[in-house]
């Protein structure tokens, strides 16, 4: 039964419209994290709506050089 569960919330989560993936946002920049974004981060789209969002720096990080 518990793999049933499971199978569903996978497919539940794959069906959904708004989910670009864990690639997509570490390409941007960003971070995929569960529940909520940290302190000095911003929603900036989700990995796998509504559960995993994809968080990014509100400033853009400095290099040294």
């Amino acid at each position: 039964m518990g793999i049933l569960v499971l199978v569903f919330i996978f497919i539940s989560l794959t069906q959904h419209g708004g989910a670009d993936g864990p690639e997509i946002c570490n390409h941007g920049g960003g971070l995929c994290r569960v529940g909520a974004c940290v302190s000095g981060e911003y929603l900036a789209q989700y990995c796998f709506e509504p559960v995993i969002l994809c968080c990014k720096n509100l400033s853009p990080a400095t290099t040294e050089s």
